[in-house]
């Protein structure tokens, strides 16, 4: 088995924006900074770059840069770190302030935000989802918004993290939230900070009901939704099976949308629930060497059939499960090609107080595909239109009740 301790899972794709800022953001995610990572020791001098000479450019900067009022020190500093970082072109290794790790917070019970999850879009943060009875969705704000700005200050060039590191903050207080509409009409919204529930598992349905694509109401077929991966979501799954058998469904749809990963002991425990053995997922080093993770004899889903619904926000964790069922014949997938994240990360504090996360492996689908940068392709591919947003029609989940009546027949 893998040392899950030192394990990083999966994505930094989403951020919900809620507070413990930090813990929003890489809720996607990780488990813990490693405390047994060996201390970082000076190299020789003949094996690395002088970079005293970044303290001669802040030096220079501060004697000689005519707009002396624009020096951040702070900002100086982590925009070398990110800049370095952003040369490798890795989603999975990036720097953590000391404020913002401060401010990591569990995901369990509820946070204090605005609740939407972001995911970074080229040079752009936008809203993939607002969280139901949360201040973004009573404020009407909806996936493929952009935030533009927070309290007035502009939000070019900021990545998710900051992103989140601004919005969040107590319940009560209040928070300007620019936005850009995807028809390009810009608003900015007031929003007071509240509660927001983090369950990762839920069997209500968009709409409130399965429905076929004559509207008739769907009765046997179970319905659920998986968020993230948090530590909770293994307990909350298996509730979830047992409601929807016992209402008496005869084939299940796993609604993986917009879900931007989360632990690793978490997804290959809900994994588990769904096979009787067979490989989960493989662990592949950089010396090439593979470890891989199996299931256990007997699954809490009863042999059911099983569609899987996904789409290009869909990652790491949630790409995981669903390779690990696709390919060991479990499920039909139904959506869009996912996101593809797909490294093991591991962390390290660093002397400031901030947190280093460096990918150190690939994860791979039980067949041996890489997932990074690749992304799972469905099965049937069915994509979600600005017509059928428009509409509030879900084509995707439409075409998976078709697909999973048939595997029931």
């Amino acid at each position: 088995m893998l040392n899950q301790a030192r394990r990083v899972l999966f994505g930094v794709v989403t951020a919900a924006l809620v507070v413990g800022a930090i813990g929003a953001v890489f809720y996607a995610g990780r488990q813990s900074v490693d405390a047994n990572e060996p201390a970082v020791k000076s190299l020789p001098p003949d094996q690395a770059f002088d970079y005293q000479i970044l303290n001669q450019v802040k030096q220079l900067l501060d004697r000689n840069f005519v707009k002396q009022k624009d020096i951040d020190s702070e900002a100086l500093f982590d925009a070398a770190i990110n800049g370095m970082l952003g040369s490798l072109n890795d989603k999975g290794t990036y720097y953590v302030t000391p404020d913002e790790f401060k401010n990591d917070t569990p995901i369990s019970g509820f946070f204090d935000g605005i609740g939407a999850t972001v995911s970074q879009q080229k040079d752009e943060v936008i809203i993939v989802a607002a969280i139901k009875g949360t201040p973004a969705e009573k404020a009407g704000l909806r996936a493929g918004d952009t935030i533009t700005s927070v309290d007035g200050e502009s939000a070019a060039g900021w990545n998710t993290q900051k992103v989140v590191s601004k919005i969040r903050g107590q319940r009560g207080t209040t928070v300007s939230v620019g936005i850009r509409h995807s028809d390009g009409v810009e608003e900015v919204y007031k929003l007071v900070r509240a509660p927001v529930p983090v369950d990762s598992v839920s069997t209500t349905p968009p709409g409130g009901s399965l429905k076929d694509s004559s509207g008739n109401v769907v009765n046997n077929v179970g319905y659920v939704n998986i968020r993230e991966f948090s530590g909770r979501t293994p307990q909350e799954m298996e509730a979830a099976l047992k409601d929807v058998i016992d209402k008496g469904a005869k084939g299940i749809i796993l609604d993986l949308r917009y879900n931007p990963g989360g632990l690793l002991n978490s997804v290959t425990s809900v994994s588990d629930m769904f096979l009787d053995g067979g490989t989960i997922v493989v662990e592949r080093e950089a010396n090439g060497r593979e470890t891989k993770v199996e299931a256990n004899k007997g699954q809490s889903a009863g042999g059911l059939p099983v569609v899987i619904v996904q789409n290009k926000y869909s990652a790491s964790a949630s790409e995981v499960l669903a390779a690990a069922l696709s390919e060991n014949g479990r499920a039909t997938i139904v959506g869009e090609k996912s996101y593809g994240k797909g490294t093991v990360n591991t962390s390290k504090q660093l002397p400031n107080g901030g947190v280093l996360f460096v990918s150190i492996a690939y994860w791979l689908t039980p067949k041996g595909s890489l997932i990074d940068n690749k992304g799972v392709t469905p099965d049937i591919e069915v994509t979600l239109t600005d017509a059928d947003i428009d509409a509030r029609r879900d084509p995707q989940i439409l075409r998976a009740v078709d697909v999973i009546r048939g595997m029931i027949k």
